[in-house]
């Protein structure tokens, strides 16, 4: 009697892992077709891949970065938009500089100077705005500002006279 449960249990053991191996097996076919049927096709950005445009329509910012609302702060009036967007994800320094400076070049913004270190700043100047970008390396994600300002007219009155 106990040898005939001893071999119920080993068959019922040999039967649950030859499940488990059946069921894993499927599976990891199924992902093997996946992945063929991928690489069988031509390969394609897809649009949640691309950067955006997000409050001002001349500053081009990359996808990885994610709004920070409560940090944020954009007036727009018809043509016309200024504030501070605060924005950060985990983006490496270097890349995002070239990024800015590429794509900020292409929306006609001319690099006026960088400083680069743990907090890197760039100034980017048009006909009648000005473009702070301030970005700021953290240990797990980097920190980005982008200041939008209009430039003051020669003969403006107030306190940026």
């Amino acid at each position: 009697m106990i040898r005939i449960n001893r071999i119920r249990t080993v068959f019922a053991h040999a039967w649950v892992l030859a499940t488990l191996l059946f069921l894993i097996s499927g599976c990891a076919a199924l992902k093997q077709d996946e992945k063929n049927t991928f690489s069988s096709t031509p390969v394609q950005k897809e649009k949640k891949d691309l950067p955006v445009y997000y409050d001002f329509g001349d500053v081009l910012v990359p996808k990885e970065l994610k709004i920070d609302k409560g940090s944020s702060f954009v007036y727009k009036a018809p043509g016309f938009s200024a504030g501070v967007l605060a924005l950060n994800g985990r983006v490496e320094v270097g890349s995002l500089c070239t990024f800015f400076e590429d794509n900020m070049a292409k929306d006609n913004w001319k690099l006026i100077s960088a400083f680069k270190s743990p907090r890197t700043v760039m100034l980017f100047q048009k006909q009648n705005r000005w473009c702070v970008i301030n970005i700021t390396d953290g240990d797990f994600s980097t920190d980005v500002e982008i200041w939008v300002a209009p430039s003051i007219a020669e003969g403006s009155s107030g306190l940026m006279k």
